[in-house]
């Protein structure tokens, strides 16, 4: 598993900030939690959380989240962003080896953090070991049928620092395989390609294109009978 180091940590957060960066994770986040929908007061478990954005999204609508990463350096940044007023408490753990008991969580949520995972399903079977009967695991990952995904390998081909170097990107087909019996619903989003103006980065482009276009992001929901 791909560990973010500091340098790798302190500029992760700066992608957010950007007119681009910004419209994306509204994109995803939007995505995500239409299908998640934790009701408040779930006991959620946010897996490879780097610095708590969905973290501190889950904890706003009410839920109470165990965040694990196996950075130590995300993890501190994501301290440094609870105030206390969050019921976020972040562990540092790799999500193949849990350490917590079966059935510990309502849900479980891990959203662009498969792509840096050795051994999906033993990440998987341990997602879905501390699931609750009746509860929800949502992946979200970059698509590597998207331009998204194609843009990654490239970059991960032409530099061997890249964070996406030792990456592995999936597809739908890919997600779906993990546990296709438990499968309850997909989506695709991020439907606007890269290298665009920062104006084209807009709900109305995404709209347009949604028909058309491959997602750059996908996302698996299971059930747990």
């Amino acid at each position: 598993m791909i560990i973010f180091r500091d340098e790798h940590a302190k500029s992760y957060d700066e992608w957010y900030t950007t007119g681009i960066g910004s419209f994306i994770d509204l994109v995803e986040t939007n995505a995500a939690l239409t299908l998640f929908a934790p009701p408040a007061g779930s006991k959620i478990l946010d897996a490879g959380c780097g610095t708590g954005n969905f973290s501190i999204k889950l904890s706003k609508l009410g839920c109470i989240v165990s965040g694990i990463d196996i950075s130590p350096d995300m993890l501190n940044i994501a301290r440094n962003k609870n105030k206390g007023e969050l019921s976020v408490d972040y562990l540092e753990m790799d999500f193949r080896k849990l350490d917590f008991p079966d059935a510990s969580f309502d849900g479980v949520f891990s959203m662009a953090a498969f792509e840096f995972i050795e051994e999906a399903e033993k990440a998987y079977q341990e997602l879905y070991r501390v699931l609750k009967p009746g509860g929800k695991l949502l992946i979200g990952t970059i698509n590597k049928d998207g331009s998204w995904g194609k843009l990654y390998d490239k970059i991960a081909q032409e530099d061997e620092n890249s964070v996406f170097s030792r990456a592995k990107f999936y597809n739908m087909d890919d997600l779906c395989q993990l546990n296709p019996e438990d499968l309850t619903a997909s989506a695709g989003c991020l439907f606007i390609p890269p290298g665009q103006e920062v104006s084209n980065y807009s709900w109305d482009t995404e709209a347009s294109l949604a028909e058309s276009e491959i997602p750059g992001f996908i996302i698996a929901m299971w059930k747990k009978p």
